[in-house]
């Protein structure tokens, strides 16, 4: 929808604030700025310098204060750069008056993520997120783009009388948002039926969740020899990526890769990507995978903490899988009962993790060998849908080897070989 940003973003400068009235989330400091940085990058532009401004509170017109707006604007020629980028959310009349005095584009940190979006999405779900997150963008901000508000256009008996080409953009827009989200709801009910067929066959869902560049995709293609790009860069997965994995003989589990999460993600973009989030909700287990080389990574864990809970999947069984951990950055590697430490990179404390994934998703399933007589043959039908069946020999009688829920096993009684009923301590 919107062109990339990257082709001509080549050079900008970097600008944050940093005022008292605003919230710890909101405020910018060299970490934010480091990872501003590093989102230009992703997004395939350069920075040439860094300007921190601190204040009490925002300056409501130009936000940072008019001189330092003098003083941006003179690194702006000096550098030649062709573009400012605010670490903080600008108002729609904030963003104009800075273009305007600026002379350059002016950007805030959500225009940023939206073109790495658009950029990667790759899936249909994927592209619709972000097609909506940028038109809902948009749609406060299209009055700085309309120079010609009250040209009248079309012809007569078109429109309604004094429409200008603003509230026709903005008609058009509206219009384009309900269809965006019709036709997620249609990609979500979809998702939805394929969701209850897993569950059916009671296959457990592991989600690979994390902060962006944690190491998750090198996780998954290690676990699971898929070819997921693993490039170290900021949100390089952005659509959810599903694969098989067998823990055991006995547990075979769906394993999938979320979008990374990211300090001061604006709030209609974490809107826009529920819907890609929202398996967390569905999940049996989610693995945080966290960067155990990033000295921020305690902060970094808090913000995917939040998110969790903000979508709902709080009382999701978690474990806490400490990357990187060849690189860890102090004196004690992290331990305890649910967290492991490992490197994707390596494959060291890849068996650990797979032992834990197994203890907790553990569903007591059994591989048995059942004696069906030739007149209960119809059983094997059963079998088929509820059981994971691997062979089947007809002798005497059918005999199947299966991996069976307990429940499964109850039902089938002396079918299977070596079956004990089961007695109460009283009854013996």
């Amino acid at each position: 929808m919107t062109e990339n940003i990257a082709h001509h973003m080549d050079k900008a400068i970097l600008v944050g604030l940093n005022a008292n009235s605003l919230s710890n989330e909101e405020n910018a400091n060299d970490q934010t700025m480091e990872e501003l940085a590093a989102l230009l990058e992703t997004a395939g532009g350069q920075s040439l310098g860094v300007v921190i401004q601190s204040k009490d509170s925002p300056d409501p017109r130009t936000f940072i204060g008019e001189g330092k707006v003098a003083e941006v604007k003179e690194l702006v020629q000096a550098l030649g750069a062709n573009m400012v980028i605010f670490d903080n959310s600008l108002s729609p009349s904030q963003q104009r008056v800075l273009c305007e005095e600026l002379g350059v584009s002016v950007l805030d940190r959500s225009a940023l993520i939206l073109d790495i979006f658009a950029q990667r999405a790759r899936t249909r779900e994927g592209r619709l997120q972000v097609e909506l997150a940028q038109y809902k963008y948009l749609l406060p901000r299209l009055l700085g783009m309309w120079t010609h508000l009250e040209r009248q256009e079309g012809a007569i008996g078109t429109r309604g009388p004094g429409e200008t080409q603003l509230e026709t953009d903005r008609r058009h827009i509206r219009r384009k948002i309900s269809k965006l989200e019709e036709e997620l709801r249609d990609v979500r009910r979809i998702r939805a039926v394929q969701r209850e067929r897993r569950e059916k066959n009671e296959v457990p869902v592991v989600a690979i969740v994390g902060y962006t560049n944690a190491g998750k995709s090198t996780l998954l293609n290690k676990l699971t020899g898929a070819d997921i790009p693993a490039n170290d860069r900021l949100f390089d997965t952005l659509d959810t990526t599903t694969r098989t994995l067998e823990i055991s003989d006995t547990c075979t589990v769906l394993i999938s890769d979320t979008v990374g999460f990211i300090s001061k993600l604006p709030h209609h973009l974490v809107e826009a990507f529920k819907a890609t989030l929202e398996e967390l909700q569905f999940a049996d287990l989610l693995l945080h995978v966290i960067d155990a080389s990033n000295p921020e990574w305690r902060d970094q864990a808090a913000v995917v903490d939040n998110l969790i809970r903000e979508l709902g999947a709080e009382q999701t069984p978690r474990l806490e899988v400490f990357n990187k951990c060849d690189r860890y950055v102090g004196e004690i590697r992290p331990h305890g009962e649910r967290i492991v430490s490992i490197s994707a990179k390596t494959g060291e404390g890849l068996d650990e993790l797979l032992d834990a994934i197994g203890r907790n998703l553990d569903s007591g399933n059994r591989r048995v060998t059942i004696h069906l007589p030739y007149d209960k043959g119809g059983i094997l039908d059963t079998l088929y849908k509820e059981a994971k069946v691997e062979q089947v020999d007809y002798t005497e009688t059918i005999d199947v080897v299966a991996v069976c829920t307990p429940k499964t096993i109850g039902r089938l009684g002396p079918l299977v070989e070596g079956w004990q009923p089961h007695k109460e301590p009283w009854e013996e």
